[in-house]
């Protein structure tokens, strides 16, 4: 029921603020292979998933399953180094439940980021994109059933689910480091197999420029609750039937490690930036 969800929330946050020295405004979801940018989190402190009341647990390699909280570069932050998925037998409800957490500990701003695999020609292994839109067709919406109005409105708006402001100013922050980011849109399937080449020419029909597992059902429980959001992929392998192999998790955890460095320095200056003064 919604008010048990608000409650369960409030107690997850509650001990999650027990153990905080400082109070953030933003938040980080680090995706396939992006777990380590959270070693790079000063003054930190670390929270299993499993140590957090009522919180989802992941079991996919490449997800630790800790919150990390502290400061980057002077900007209090919270990093949670991993997620869970639809795929892994979680209720939608269940996957966006950290959010909800999120948002009861304050939380303004959120970035979410993911592995993806590239459909657009041109995209390229190790690319970040930022995402200017995303559909759903992952055949669920996690806001289905009775809604709480502690935390948004019934119906809300949902044409531009990524912030103009914060991709504007992710655009400035990866100039200073001396690359551009393209924008595209990203399509959400449930998984957990990977998409055959005839859906992969069906998506890019209907205007998607990248393929993945997660993010939209977080993406919509954020923008219910009015938090803003900044999207970014990092194009782990090309989609099926584009580069003439089969798909392997594998290579999803490989690149993310080998854009570590460009992600790392990319994010810490945009942190900087996004800060609402």
């Amino acid at each position: 029921m919604p008010s048990e969800i608000f409650e369960q929330s409030a107690v997850a946050a509650e001990y999650i603020r027990s153990h905080l020295t400082v109070t953030p405004k933003i938040a980080i979801i680090l995706g396939s292979g992006l777990g380590p940018f959270a070693y790079h989190v000063e003054q930190s402190i670390s929270l299993p998933f499993t140590d957090i009341p009522h919180f989802p647990k992941p079991s996919v390699v490449g997800h630790s399953g800790l919150l990390v909280i502290g400061k980057l570069h002077g900007t209090p932050i919270i990093v949670m180094q991993g997620r869970v998925h639809y795929y892994e037998g979680y209720t939608a409800g269940e996957v966006i439940f950290p959010i909800r957490v999120l948002k009861q500990l304050g939380i303004e701003t959120l970035i979410v980021t993911n592995a993806a695999g590239g459909i657009r020609e041109g995209l390229q292994r190790g690319q970040l994109v930022l995402l200017s839109n995303h559909i759903n067709f992952t055949g669920t919406n996690p806001l289905i059933g009775k809604n709480e109005p502690k935390f948004g409105e019934r119906f809300f708006d949902m044409t531009e689910p990524y912030s103009p402001r914060l991709r504007t100013l992710a655009q400035t922050a990866s100039r200073k480091h001396g690359f551009s980011l393209s924008e595209g849109v990203y399509i959400a399937v449930s998984g957990p197999s990977f998409e055959t080449a005839a859906e992969i020419h069906a998506f890019r029909i209907l205007g998607a420029d990248l393929v993945g597992m997660s993010t939209v059902h977080e993406v919509i429980v954020a923008r219910h609750m009015n938090i803003e959001v900044l999207g970014i992929s990092c194009v782990t392998n090309l989609a099926a039937g584009i580069q003439g192999k089969p798909l392997d998790h594998s290579e999803v955890l490989e690149t993310g490690l080998h854009v570590q460095q460009r992600f790392v320095e990319f994010l810490t200056t945009f942190v900087g930036m996004a800060v609402k003064k």
